[in-house]
């Protein structure tokens, strides 16, 4: 008996010491857990400005959210307290009373709510004489002014102000901040210890953004973009990009349709918002997803002419071109790759003896085609690679695709033919303007940004988004005659409807199919402006126009 309690002893020395030394940090963290309730204090999300940091597009207000703690209420009260909450906050009445009679520490009964709303509850306690049980506790709720201005770039947040789209996603981590919570030490069964005081840590608020965009600017843009899409009848919407190619800095984003920010849940369709209830939920998440889609960064399409930039562009600077006048092509309506017919456009009237100039201002593809077949596969992908027209454009919003192209060693004659004048490969609108932008100022490549400042809410100081600038794409001589052949296809030719009095404009039109044998086109325009030095690059893109306007890219006014 004294050796089996001599070993008894020597157990429990040995499991006394592997609680205090090994698991004692371990256990005494669980016993604060179980020993104390905490209630959590969301941060105040920063805000977001505009470029002029006057404009402000998203800001959180304060509301309050309301607990209970149901094993503190009194048993004879538990009724009466969950058809106050019911009454004050318009809530079901038999919802409310599972919670109150819940056997659990905490359940939440309404978050994000005005203070008025709450003030009633604290009338209604007092009155009643029920001071635990029901917790008021701070809290703040997104809002966004504009309503549905740029809502595909800003994005919203979620019940628990973590953003889910847009900016909000993207620089969650930069606007949310640190939650605080509410400490207080309960006894075995859960309930308040009287003794006991709260512990308050308080929330640290996120840091605030300021955007390139401007307001005035994607105002202007969207107003015009709805207007066009329909007056086109566009069924499937449109989107433009407004650029500054010198900084990257993006002016004005917009997709039509749009929705408003304060509401991202409800559909911005009517036909589909009279038969909402109805819909399986999976067809609701898939409308849903369609409708915060940016279009401009997440959907590739074929670009059609406006890409003939890049082939003029590439044919310079290898020096197939030199003079930009010389009438030394000619178009005789088609043009015979590997045994397959192309036609120009304007098949039926040929444009005969052109110039690169002249051939750009016809928007005339056998030109354009044979200019790929001299550059050859290699060196046409090699400036592919070189306008970053190969991979993404690392812009800081979520939810960038990439372009679609046949893998180099996949292409033959016919292949880079099309690819010559723009079709069967898609490309993303915000890599098509990011390519021009590197010709409209000067040859070099940059990344697109929407963030320029990022501004600390504790500390006040500001951190700038670096301008980033890539490698030269090309020669600064051969950008400025692109650019003097892009105003004479507004001056004369097939984009005039895109001249502003009082301003040098050049552009590029296009028209593509969208997709292969949908009977759907994707019609374009990418205007530069001033030419002599600018400083915005505008793309427009309209899918599937069906108005009377018609589907080429030089039919109608942007």
């Amino acid at each position: 008996m004294l050796i089996v309690a001599c070993i008894i002893l020597a157990l429990l020395v040995i499991r006394i010491g592997v609680i205090q030394f090994i698991d004692g940090e371990r256990l005494k963290t669980m016993a604060l857990e179980q020993q104390s309730k905490d209630r959590k204090v969301s941060a105040k999300r920063g805000t977001i400005y505009d470029a002029t940091e006057k404009n402000i597009l998203a800001v959180s207000s304060s509301v309050e959210t309301v607990t209970i703690n149901p094993t503190n209420i009194v048993q004879g009260d538990k009724e009466k307290v969950a058809r106050a909450l019911a009454d004050i906050f318009e809530l079901d009445y038999e919802t409310i009373l599972k919670k109150v009679k819940k056997k659990s520490s905490i359940e939440t009964i309404i978050r994000k709510v005005d203070k008025e709303k709450t003030d009633e509850l604290r009338v209604w306690l007092k009155e009643n004489n029920i001071s635990v049980g029901v917790n008021i506790d701070e809290d703040s709720k997104r809002f966004y002014p504009y309503n549905t201005l740029a809502s595909q770039i800003i994005g919203f947040t979620g019940s628990d102000n973590q953003g889910l789209d847009g900016l909000e996603a993207k620089y969650d981590g930069v606007l949310s901040g640190d939650e605080g919570k509410i400490t207080k030490v309960t006894d075995a069964v859960g309930g308040e210890i009287e003794k006991e005081n709260e512990e308050y840590i308080y929330p640290t608020a996120g840091n605030d953004i300021v955007l390139s965009i401007d307001v005035n600017i994607q105002s202007i843009v969207e107003k015009y973009l709805s207007e066009a899409c329909i007056d086109n009848e566009c069924t499937d919407g449109g989107n433009v990009i407004v650029m500054n190619p010198n900084t990257g800095d993006v002016l004005a984003m917009a997709t039509y349709p749009g929705y408003n920010l304060n509401e991202p849940y409800t559909i911005n369709n009517e036909n589909l918002l009279s038969m909402w209830d109805s819909l399986p939920q999976e067809e609701k998440t898939k409308n849903l997803q369609q409708m915060w889609r940016n279009k401009a960064i997440a959907d590739t399409y074929e670009p059609g002419s406006t890409f003939k930039l890049i082939t003029t562009s590439a044919s310079l600077e290898e020096g197939i071109v030199t003079d930009i006048d010389a009438m030394r092509f000619a178009c005789t309506g088609s043009i015979n790759i590997a045994g397959t017919r192309i036609k120009c456009w304007r098949y039926y009237r040929p444009h005969g003896s052109e110039s690169l100039r002249t051939a750009l201002m016809n928007s005339c593809n056998p030109i354009f085609i044979g200019l790929g077949q001299q550059l050859g596969v290699n060196t046409y992908y090699k400036y592919l690679n070189k306008f970053g027209l190969l991979q993404k454009t690392g812009i800081d919003l979520p939810g960038e695709a990439n372009s679609i192209f046949l893998k180099e060693d996949k292409v033959g004659p016919v292949e880079l033919a099309t690819i010559s004048f723009g079709q069967r490969f898609e490309i993303t609108p915000i890599q098509l303007i990011t390519a021009v932008s590197s010709i409209a100022n000067g040859g070099e490549l940059i990344t697109p940004r929407l963030v320029k400042k990022i501004i600390d809410t504790e500390s006040g100081e500001v951190n700038e988004t670096e301008i980033k600038k890539k490698e030269r794409v090309i020669s600064e001589e051969n950008a400025k005659k692109v650019l003097d052949m892009m105003h004479s296809v507004v001056a004369e030719g097939t984009g005039k409807n895109a001249q502003v009095p009082g301003f040098t404009v050049g552009g590029k039109t296009g028209t593509s199919e969208d997709g292969v044998n949908t009977n759907k086109y994707v019609t374009s325009f990418i205007g530069v402006a001033p030419i002599s030095s600018p400083e915005v690059v505008v793309l427009v893109t309209l899918y599937n126009p069906v108005g009377e306007g018609g589907h080429q890219g030089g039919a109608w006014y942007i």
